[in-house]
């Protein structure tokens, strides 16, 4: 029986050397060359950063320079307290009128406008059959106070709505209203004296009747209250009993809300 037997060892072969002097000696002298350029690359750009810097620095000492100059040519002012107290006192004057022009426009010392535009209203809102007897306006025209007579009291709404819709009366409300008829006292005239002693007792019944019932003189006397004008002059003139009767108008009176509040 045969055997074999190997005696071969791989550590007995000559080995390569990988590392040997010459290619440690070229890969240093391409380390070198690297380390070189790149030196040199890095030069170049301190180089060129060193003269923006020195730029920089000539740019920034020139604006100091100027700066200094400007600085020495402006010098700056001390504060003048001649101007500051004149400031001081402008300010007060210019608060001062203010306050005056917000009392003005407030209404405080009253009607700055007049009262024409008032006057202009009442007058374009005129009613067949009503006048005006009376009219107040107090202050900036919130206080107003209406008196008149009309010869019916429907009349009376009417006029107050067409009223109230004038411009200038915007905002303005009456609070009171009051209607009458007032009794008026008519002067009866006095009675002809007879011209004979034969008078008749148809003419003295006439004349009583004349007496009691108001005439139409007597009546334009009332609502305009003017004395009626007499139609001949009496020889001798007679004492005359005046008599109370309801007037043929009735009369009212109409108060703003302001003045109805001030009332209370």
């Amino acid at each position: 029986m045969s055997q074999q037997i190997n005696l071969f060892n791989p550590i007995f072969l000559k080995q390569k050397k990988i590392f040997g002097a010459v290619p440690m000696l070229q890969a240093l002298g391409v380390i070198v060359l690297g380390v070189l350029a790149m030196s040199w690359f890095a030069q170049q750009r301190v180089d060129a950063l060193r003269q923006r810097a020195a730029s920089g620095q000539a740019l920034l000492a020139g604006r100091e320079a100027r700066l200094a100059k400007a600085n020495a040519d402006f010098a700056p002012r001390q504060r003048s307290a001649a101007l500051q107290a004149d400031v001081t006192t402008a300010q007060a004057q210019l608060g001062s009128l203010r306050q005056v022009e917000a009392v003005l426009h407030g209404g405080g010392l009253g009607n700055t406008a007049g009262y024409a535009e008032y006057f202009r209203a009442f007058a374009r809102q005129n009613v067949n059959g009503l006048w005006l007897t009376g009219l107040s306006i107090v202050g900036a025209g919130k206080d107003i106070g209406v008196q008149g007579r009309a010869m019916q009291a429907t009349l009376i709404p009417d006029y107050i709505a067409r009223l109230t819709a004038e411009k200038i009366m915007s905002g303005k409300t009456f609070g009171s209203l009051q209607i009458d008829r007032p009794m008026v006292d008519y002067a009866a005239p006095a009675a002809a004296p007879a011209a004979t002693s034969t008078s008749t007792s148809t003419s003295t019944s006439a004349a009583a009747a004349a007496a009691a019932t108001p005439t139409v003189a007597a009546l334009l006397a009332a609502v305009t209250g003017q004395a009626p004008p007499s139609a001949a002059p009496a020889a001798t003139p007679a004492p005359s009993t005046p008599t109370s009767a309801r007037a043929p108008f009735v009369q009212f009176s109409l108060q703003s809300q302001a003045m109805v509040e001030a009332a209370k």
